[in-house]
């Protein structure tokens, strides 16, 4: 495992009197209201937009195309991390509204951030239902001391009990140094350099015995879903017919990023290819850069099907231009 010279961290040893207490002290918090129900709505009619651009004859409009052979290349029922959807107009579209940087803003105490390249999220109720297991795990690795990474589910669809969605152990971030120096880490077990760790149901035990719950985070339209990567989650597929949108975005200060993973960056961003859900580390590609749908047939995009408009905001956000 690498050793990582540099340690940045958000001071948690004191209080904000804030929403910020609550990331600190239950490992998320969701804040209401980022985006106006109606802004929510409008980017979920462009992620269909965006489904509907495939030949695979998906219509939203039409219930007997809502199948997996209608569906371009997804995972756990929704996910969509490849054909560039992450540089797509209406994805930066979002990443660059002012309310959602904001609590970025105020949580790092900076204006100069990075945007990780990530997916979306939208899962319909085809037939027939996917199904997946619980795969709890973190996206931070024990090397790296205090809270470094903060990721966040910009939600655009009513998100209840039973609609899918984020689930996380409360709590437990602040026990994963304890169970990293109690636990030996399995071989194979870890993402990119060393930010990623599955955890055995017997491992989930473990942060229930102490006192960690496993909550269902749910959400309205134009809520902002946050996490310290050291919370153990995962997600679960939704048991209604209703449809789960979300858009992963996840940012970080700038002067966390080395030279390097700056460079890289800016280079997958003109290639526009996604990443992780690292904004100024783990700056690896994603996803397949031809996803092959089916054996004998391929359909690949390198591109989005809508260039975003390439604003200064954007530009800096995206590690192209200096902050």
């Amino acid at each position: 495992m690498p050793h990582f010279e540099k340690e940045p961290t958000i001071a948690v040893d004191r209080t904000f009197g804030d929403w910020r207490d609550t990331l600190v002290e239950d490992g998320f918090v969701v804040l209401k209201g980022v985006l106006s129900p109606d802004k929510a709505a409008s980017y979920v009619d462009r992620m269909y937009k965006w489904l509907e651009s495939f030949p695979y004859g998906f219509k939203r409009d039409d219930q007997s195309t809502w199948k997996p052979e209608c569906l371009p290349n997804n995972m756990k029922g929704g996910m969509y991390h490849d054909y560039a959807v992450q540089h797509e107009k209406f994805m930066w579209d979002a990443r660059c509204e002012p309310t959602v940087i904001e609590p970025f803003r105020k949580l790092w105490e900076t204006d100069d951030l990075l945007v990780s390249f990530d997916g979306m999220n939208l899962t319909v109720p085809v037939d027939p239902r996917p199904t997946s297991a619980p795969w709890p795990h973190v996206d931070q690795s024990p090397l790296r001391k205090g809270m470094q990474c903060v990721q966040g589910i910009l939600n655009l669809a009513p998100n209840g009990p039973k609609d899918g969605g984020l689930i996380v152990l409360k709590n437990s971030s602040k026990l994963n140094e304890l169970f990293f120096k109690t636990h030996a880490m399995k071989e194979g077990n870890t993402w990119g350099p060393a930010d990623w760790y599955g955890f055995t149901p017997e491992d989930v035990e473990w942060f229930k015995a102490k006192g960690c719950e496993m909550v269902k985070v749910c959400a309205d339209p134009g809520d902002l879903v946050l996490w310290d990567s050291r919370t153990v989650h995962y997600n679960v597929l939704p048991e209604t017919d209703n449809t789960r949108a979300v858009m992963y975005i996840c940012y970080s200060p700038a002067r966390f990023a080395s030279k390097e993973d700056l460079a890289e960056k800016a280079n997958l961003f003109r290639e526009k290819t996604g990443t992780t859900h690292w904004p100024h580390a783990n700056i690896f590609r994603s996803g397949k850069k031809h996803p092959e749908r089916t054996a004998g047939e391929s359909y690949g995009r390198d591109r989005p099907v809508e260039e975003p408009e390439e604003t200064e905001t954007l530009l800096k956000l995206a590690g192209a231009l200096p902050c």
